[in-house]
């Protein structure tokens, strides 16, 4: 097999088992991409030799007639928030720069148990919070289509790094549109998961209530591949769902589908060449057996409001255990107090970015503003819930963009913190709902930057949103043309 990186996870995985081609090959030809295209920033951590050792372990397997599992030999990278045993977890931060988890999260098992070959970890930013992967400690990384162009954020690293052909698959986390928005800008797919459907046990927490992970690939069948591979109750998360994963490969048609075309989804701020791009997928997905309908959701008018409550005050909490003495980077600052220790540490340790939300969710829980910020916020996100519930009686999926605009420069809006939030004003809402929503390549703009489909289904209704991605993917081809110039 010729051009191994250009294959799709399910053709590689298929080949190896058939014995076609090794594992070994599998992973050189990857290692060698990823190493020679580096520029990108995709990786923190790549572990070329061990990942050659589980390649040729897969191998042996198969030379002994094992079945290494539906994702033998295929090359997977992590985000660098999912832990992994005795392999660095950073996070993005230089609070986490040297720590080494004993363990691995609940999908790395998953992905071990599936034969995957772990390749290293993926640039993001820091603790997950951001949009552009600028707010990584340690470097930004940069879209495969136009280097000087953000690959989004936080995953950004994982979408830019299955863009560029470095890896066929990626595990990248959602907590506000952080795979979904990526994965627009790459011109890739992303999927949010239903939370609950993918455990979280592992996973760095930014916020508790809204964090999921999930797949990012080049192919919607690739991502159902890795999704199949990694969801199903783990009674280490308390939040895990006690239900079976539905066959997510299976085909089906979208005549009489009822996709709902939310107003509010569409109104003042969206670029007129994205709004082009999804217009045509909806046509087409219409002219091929689906209705569309038109729906309204009034609430998602505050979704970016509420989540910049929820998700920092979570984060206020989630990050107090980073203090410089159980683990992480400890100020030298020998004969201070324990005060100065601890706030030394965190200052030299946390970015900006970080500190800022840290800053506004511990505000929002403070005594006195608890219920007119974080309390008020919570009875506007169950409300949003019914609202959708509503909708979803009458539809079987919401059609929208996936982001305002296509990918910007990088440091265009570093130092403006509001239109960074607003990356996320079309994604929030699946977050705060716990719907799966999934971003697709819709074409690109006349300058040639990705366009990002975006479709949300009812809570575990992944079945229905694959089976409507996948027929769009296979109408509109041309859609996804790949790989980018920097990456041929």
């Amino acid at each position: 097999m010729s051009h191994l990186w250009q294959q799709s996870a399910r053709s590689l995985a298929a080949a190896v088992r058939a014995r076609e081609v090794s594992a070994l090959e599998v992973a050189d030809a990857h290692l060698e991409r990823a190493l020679r295209h580096n520029d990108i920033g995709a990786f923190l951590h790549l572990e070329p030799e061990a990942a050659r050792h589980q390649a040729r372990d897969i191998d042996y397997r198969l030379a002994k007639g094992e079945d290494p599992g539906p994702l033998a030999g295929v090359p997977v990278a992590l985000k660098d928030n999912l832990c992994m045993r005795d392999a660095p977890t950073t996070c993005g931060s230089r609070i986490l720069e040297n720590f080494l988890p004993p363990y691995d999260a609940h999908v790395v098992e998953r992905l071990r148990d599936a034969g995957a070959v772990l390749f290293g970890k993926t640039n993001l930013d820091e603790f997950a919070m951001g949009s552009s992967t600028e707010n990584s400690a340690f470097r930004p990384a940069r879209n495969p289509w136009r280097l000087e162009c953000t690959p989004g954020g936080s995953s950004g690293g994982s979408a830019a790094a299955v863009a560029a052909g470095l890896v066929p698959l990626a595990l990248g986390t959602d907590t506000g549109g952080s795979i979904r928005q990526p994965a627009a800008f790459c011109g890739v797919v992303g999927l949010k998961p239903t939370y609950g459907l993918v455990s979280r046990y592992g996973l760095v927490a930014f916020a508790s209530s809204l964090d999921q992970i999930g797949p990012l690939a080049r192919h919607v069948d690739d991502a159902a591949l890795l999704l199949e591979a990694i969801a199903g109750h783990d009674p280490r998360d308390a939040t895990s769902a006690r239900r079976p994963v539905a066959d997510l490969r299976a085909e089906g048609t979208i005549d009489g589908l009822r996709v709902g075309i939310p107003a509010e989804f569409f109104g003042d701020g969206l670029d007129p060449d994205v709004a082009a791009a999804v217009e045509r997928a909806k046509s087409l997905l219409v002219e091929h057996g689906a209705r569309a309908i038109d729906v309204s959701l009034p609430l998602a008018r505050h979704a970016i409001a509420v989540y910049y409550i929820v998700a920092p005050s979570e984060a206020s909490s989630n990050l107090a255990r980073y203090d410089g003495v159980r683990y992480g980077l400890r100020a030298d600052d020998e004969g201070s107090s324990v005060d100065e220790m601890l706030a030394s540490s965190r200052g030299e340790g946390f970015g900006r970015e970080v500190k800022r939300r840290i800053l506004l969710g511990t505000f929002s829980l403070s005594s006195g503003y608890y219920d007119a910020y974080y309390g008020r916020a919570q009875k506007v996100r169950a409300a949003m819930r019914r609202e959708l519930e509503e909708v979803f009686a009458r539809v079987d999926l919401l059609l929208t963009p996936t982001t305002p605009t296509a990918a910007f420069r990088l440091g265009d809006r570093l130092e403006d913190p509001l239109a960074m939030y607003l990356s996320d004003v079309l994604t929030v809402t699946a977050n705060l709902c716990g719907v799966p929503a999934l971003s697709l390549p819709c074409g690109r703009t006349p300058d040639g930057l990705p366009v990002g489909l975006q479709l949300m289904a009812p809570r575990f209704g992944e079945a229905t949103l694959l089976r409507a991605a996948r027929a769009y993917e296979s109408l509109a081809p041309a859609a996804a043309a790949w790989p980018p110039e920097h990456a041929a």
